[in-house]
Protein backbone atom coordinates (compact mmCIF):
# COMPACT_ATOMS: atom_id res chain seq x y z
CA UNK A 1 0.00 0.00 0.00
CA UNK A 2 1.62 3.26 -1.12
CA UNK A 3 0.86 6.53 0.60
CA UNK A 4 2.36 8.97 -1.91
CA UNK A 5 4.68 10.36 0.75
CA UNK A 6 8.01 11.66 -0.60
CA UNK A 7 11.45 11.28 0.99
CA UNK A 8 13.47 14.47 1.50
CA UNK A 9 16.89 14.66 -0.17
CA UNK A 10 18.50 15.28 3.24
CA UNK A 11 17.21 11.90 4.47
CA UNK A 12 18.87 10.17 1.50
CA UNK A 13 22.12 12.09 2.05
CA UNK A 14 22.24 11.09 5.72
CA UNK A 15 21.63 7.45 4.83
CA UNK A 16 24.41 7.51 2.25
CA UNK A 17 26.82 9.18 4.71
CA UNK A 18 26.04 6.55 7.36
CA UNK A 19 26.28 3.66 4.90
CA UNK A 20 29.51 4.64 3.14
CA UNK A 21 32.51 4.69 5.42
CA UNK A 22 35.20 6.70 3.71
CA UNK A 23 38.73 7.04 4.99
CA UNK A 24 38.22 9.96 7.29
CA UNK A 25 40.15 12.10 9.70
CA UNK A 26 39.39 11.62 13.41
CA UNK A 27 37.42 14.89 13.38
CA UNK A 28 35.27 13.71 10.46
CA UNK A 29 34.63 10.39 12.21
CA UNK A 30 33.40 12.23 15.32
CA UNK A 31 30.82 14.07 13.17
CA UNK A 32 29.48 10.83 11.63
CA UNK A 33 26.01 9.88 12.82
CA UNK A 34 25.53 6.86 15.09
CA UNK A 35 21.74 7.20 15.05
CA UNK A 36 19.17 9.48 13.45
CA UNK A 37 15.38 9.70 13.65
CA UNK A 38 13.05 10.64 10.80
CA UNK A 39 9.45 11.87 10.94
CA UNK A 40 6.72 13.08 8.62
CA UNK A 41 6.55 16.76 7.81
CA UNK A 42 3.72 18.79 9.34
CA UNK A 43 1.62 18.38 6.17
CA UNK A 44 2.31 14.58 6.20
CA UNK A 45 3.62 14.69 2.61
CA UNK A 46 7.35 14.19 3.15
CA UNK A 47 9.69 12.13 5.34
CA UNK A 48 12.21 14.50 6.91
CA UNK A 49 14.99 14.46 9.51
CA UNK A 50 13.60 15.16 12.96
CA UNK A 51 15.51 18.16 14.24
CA UNK A 52 17.80 17.48 17.20
CA UNK A 53 17.19 13.71 17.10
CA UNK A 54 20.60 12.30 16.30
CA UNK A 55 23.62 10.81 18.03
CA UNK A 56 27.07 11.61 16.69
CA UNK A 57 29.91 9.08 16.92
CA UNK A 58 31.95 11.75 18.72
CA UNK A 59 29.35 11.98 21.50
CA UNK A 60 29.65 8.28 22.38
CA UNK A 61 31.71 7.89 25.53
CA UNK A 62 31.83 11.67 26.04
CA UNK A 63 28.31 13.01 26.62
CA UNK A 64 26.50 9.73 25.89
CA UNK A 65 27.65 6.63 27.76
CA UNK A 66 25.03 4.23 26.41
CA UNK A 67 24.19 5.10 22.79
CA UNK A 68 21.51 2.45 22.36
CA UNK A 69 19.67 3.44 25.53
CA UNK A 70 19.92 7.10 24.49
CA UNK A 71 18.58 6.21 21.03
CA UNK A 72 15.56 4.40 22.49
CA UNK A 73 14.96 7.37 24.81
CA UNK A 74 14.78 9.75 21.83
CA UNK A 75 11.75 7.94 20.39
CA UNK A 76 8.38 9.49 21.28
CA UNK A 77 5.99 7.52 23.48
CA UNK A 78 2.88 8.49 21.54
CA UNK A 79 3.85 8.82 17.88
CA UNK A 80 5.53 6.84 15.11
CA UNK A 81 8.99 7.37 13.62
CA UNK A 82 11.56 5.85 11.30
CA UNK A 83 15.17 5.56 12.43
CA UNK A 84 18.63 4.39 11.45
CA UNK A 85 21.01 3.00 14.05
CA UNK A 86 24.63 2.08 13.32
CA UNK A 87 25.13 -1.05 15.42
CA UNK A 88 28.68 -2.15 16.33
CA UNK A 89 29.22 -5.84 16.93
CA UNK A 90 31.72 -8.63 16.62
CA UNK A 91 31.55 -11.87 14.70
CA UNK A 92 34.00 -14.72 15.07
CA UNK A 93 36.00 -13.19 12.22
CA UNK A 94 35.96 -9.44 12.87
CA UNK A 95 34.37 -6.37 14.37
CA UNK A 96 31.53 -4.99 12.25
CA UNK A 97 29.18 -2.06 11.98
CA UNK A 98 25.86 -2.43 10.20
CA UNK A 99 22.93 -0.11 9.79
CA UNK A 100 19.57 -1.11 11.19
CA UNK A 101 16.33 0.43 9.96
CA UNK A 102 13.53 0.86 12.49
CA UNK A 103 9.83 1.54 12.16
CA UNK A 104 8.72 2.76 15.59
CA UNK A 105 4.93 2.40 16.00
CA UNK A 106 4.18 2.42 19.73
CA UNK A 107 0.88 1.16 21.09
CA UNK A 108 -0.04 4.68 22.28
CA UNK A 109 0.37 6.24 18.81
CA UNK A 110 -2.83 7.37 17.07
CA UNK A 111 -4.20 4.84 14.58
CA UNK A 112 -3.95 7.38 11.74
CA UNK A 113 -0.24 7.89 12.44
CA UNK A 114 0.38 4.13 12.48
CA UNK A 115 -1.40 3.77 9.15
CA UNK A 116 0.50 6.61 7.46
CA UNK A 117 3.90 5.40 8.72
CA UNK A 118 3.19 1.78 7.77
CA UNK A 119 2.00 2.72 4.28
CA UNK A 120 4.99 5.08 3.75
CA UNK A 121 7.64 2.59 4.90
CA UNK A 122 8.25 1.30 1.37
CA UNK A 123 9.04 4.82 0.14
CA UNK A 124 11.88 5.26 2.62
CA UNK A 125 13.12 1.67 2.29
CA UNK A 126 13.44 2.10 -1.49
CA UNK A 127 15.81 5.01 -0.81
CA UNK A 128 17.78 2.95 1.73
CA UNK A 129 19.27 0.42 -0.69
CA UNK A 130 21.39 -2.23 1.01
CA UNK A 131 19.82 -2.24 4.48
CA UNK A 132 20.27 -5.79 5.81
CA UNK A 133 18.49 -5.44 9.14
CA UNK A 134 14.99 -4.12 9.75
CA UNK A 135 13.00 -3.96 12.94
CA UNK A 136 9.44 -2.90 13.65
CA UNK A 137 9.06 -1.94 17.28
CA UNK A 138 5.71 -1.39 18.97
CA UNK A 139 7.09 -0.57 22.40
CA UNK A 140 10.28 -0.41 24.47
CA UNK A 141 10.14 -4.18 25.02
CA UNK A 142 10.79 -4.62 21.27
CA UNK A 143 13.92 -2.48 21.51
CA UNK A 144 15.85 -4.38 24.14
CA UNK A 145 19.36 -5.53 23.38
CA UNK A 146 18.42 -9.21 23.19
CA UNK A 147 15.88 -8.55 20.42
CA UNK A 148 18.38 -6.47 18.46
CA UNK A 149 21.16 -9.00 18.97
CA UNK A 150 18.91 -11.76 17.71
CA UNK A 151 18.31 -9.82 14.50
CA UNK A 152 22.04 -9.24 14.05
CA UNK A 153 23.05 -12.70 15.33
CA UNK A 154 26.28 -11.39 16.82
CA UNK A 155 28.67 -11.74 19.68
CA UNK A 156 28.86 -8.67 21.88
CA UNK A 157 31.98 -6.64 21.13
CA UNK A 158 32.21 -5.25 24.64
CA UNK A 159 31.76 -8.28 26.88
CA UNK A 160 32.46 -10.98 24.26
CA UNK A 161 29.39 -13.06 25.18
CA UNK A 162 27.45 -14.93 22.52
CA UNK A 163 24.07 -13.22 22.53
CA UNK A 164 22.24 -16.12 20.96
CA UNK A 165 22.63 -18.30 24.05
CA UNK A 166 23.47 -15.78 26.78
CA UNK A 167 21.50 -12.90 28.22
CA UNK A 168 24.12 -10.21 27.63
CA UNK A 169 22.92 -6.84 28.82
CA UNK A 170 25.77 -4.87 27.35
CA UNK A 171 25.11 -1.54 25.67
CA UNK A 172 25.75 -2.15 21.96
CA UNK A 173 28.59 0.26 22.54
CA UNK A 174 30.80 1.58 25.31
CA UNK A 175 29.27 1.84 28.75
CA UNK A 176 28.39 -0.35 31.67
CA UNK A 177 27.31 -3.95 31.70
CA UNK A 178 24.66 -5.29 34.02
Amino acid sequence: MASGVQVADEVCRIFYDMKVRKCSTPEEIKKRKKAVIFCLSADKKCIIVEEGKEILVGDVGVTITDPFKHFVGMLPEKDCRYALYDASFETKESRKEELMFFLWAPELAPLKSKMIYASSKDAIKKKFQGIKHECQANGPEDLNRACIAEKLEFRCFWCRKEWKNTKCMCTLGPGTTS
